[in-house]
C-alpha cells in the first residue's frame, strides 16, 4: 500500500464529525468532515464524508455518498428582507437591527433503502421515498416516489426501478423493518428479487 496514500487517508479522517441533537444507530456510520445537526439515522445507513444533514429523518439501510446536502433554515422571502440581522435568532452575523421570531424548521424524510449520489443536495421539507435513487449532483426539490430513480437540476424522474406490481409487493414485504436474524436468513435471495418475494412475501 502507498504510505502517501494512507497518510492522506489518516489525515482525512483524523478531522472527526460534528454530531449534535443527533441520534445515529449503533450500526450506522458517519464519516469524517461530516456535520449532523438534529437527526436520526437508523440501523445499518452510512453518510460519507463532509454531508451537511440538518432537521433529517434517515431511515434503515440507507447510503449517502460525500458531500450530500439535506435540510438546512429557511430564511423569511415574505418579509421585506430576508437576512437574519431583522431574525431573533443567533447567526452568523452579529448585528440585530429587529428581533422578529422566525423559526420555522422544515424537516426532511428520506425512508429506508435511499440510495443518494455525491454532492446531491435535497431541499428541507422534502420526502424521499423507500427504494429511491438520487443521482449525483442532483437538486431535488420535491418529493420522491418509492424505488423512483431521479437526476438533474430541477431532480425529474428517470424512470422506476422496478414494474408497479414489483413495488407495491416490496413496500408489503417491508424487509428493511425485519430483524437481522432474519435478514440473514433471505440475504440469499437479495440479488433475484421475484424469488425473494416468493420465497418471503406474506401470504
Amino acid at each position: 500500500m502507498n504510505p502517501l496514500y494512507l497518510w492522506a487517508k489518516l489525515i482525512k479522517k483524523i478531522r472527526g464529525s460534528a454530531i449534535i441533537d443527533s441520534r445515529i444507530d449503533k450500526s450506522s456510520k458517519i464519516e469524517a468532515g461530516s456535520t449532523i445537526v438534529n437527526s436520526t439515522f437508523d440501523r445499518h445507513s452510512f453518510c460519507g464524508y463532509d454531508c451537511m444533514i440538518i432537521n433529517c429523518t434517515v431511515g434503515a439501510f440507507c447510503s449517502i455518498a460525500n458531500g450530500v446536502v439535506i435540510g438546512g433554515a429557511r430564511h423569511p422571502m415574505e418579509y421585506a428582507s430576508t437576512s437574519p440581522v431583522f431574525l431573533s435568532h443567533k447567526d452568523s452575523v452579529k448585528m440585530k437591527y429587529a428581533r422578529h421570531d422566525y423559526s420555522l424548521k422544515l424537516r426532511t424524510v428520506v425512508d429506508s433503502d435511499v440510495w443518494i449520489g455525491e454532492v446531491a443536495l435535497i431541499k428541507a421539507g422534502v420526502h424521499i421515498g423507500v427504494g429511491a435513487v438520487i443521482g449525483m449532483g442532483s437538486v431535488v426539490t420535491r418529493d420522491v416516489e418509492p424505488y423512483s430513480v431521479v437526476a438533474g437540476n430541477p431532480a425529474r424522474t428517470i424512470r422506476k426501478r422496478f414494474d408497479d406490481k414489483t413495488i407495491k409487493a416490496l413496500l408489503e414485504l417491508k424487509w428493511w423493518t425485519l430483524p437481522d436474524s432474519k435478514l440473514k436468513e433471505i440475504a440469499v435471495y437479495f440479488n433475484d428479487v421475484p424469488k425473494l418475494l416468493e420465497r418471503v412475501r406474506p401470504k
